[in-house]
């Protein structure tokens, strides 16, 4: 029986990601997965997205931002363990 027990995960997401709708993107994909954290643009022209909820909703999440919206090209995605968070939705900073 898979564990419900919330865990935390930050990626660093680079390439053509700002100015692409990303945030947004990353927001839709959280909300249907029932995960809470941010995304925010960084001055290196990355995006950090950080997510709390299931291990197993954490892993579907990461396959989206691998993929990115239609106008982004995601070059890498740099994923580390992060300490867990209370955030009441998924927010855009």
């Amino acid at each position: 029986m898979p564990s419900k027990s919330r865990v935390a995960r930050r990626w660093l997401i680079r390439g053509q990601v700002q100015g692409v709708g990303f945030r947004y993107f990353a927001q839709r994909g959280a909300q249907q997965l029932g995960l809470t954290g941010y995304a925010r643009n960084l001055d290196d022209g990355g995006v950090e997205v950080y997510a709390v909820g299931p291990e197993e909703k954490l892993s579907e999440f990461a396959g989206l931002l691998h993929r990115g919206p239609a106008w982004a090209d995601v070059r890498g995605v740099e994923e580390r363990a992060a300490g867990v968070q209370q955030y009441e939705s998924f927010s855009i900073h």
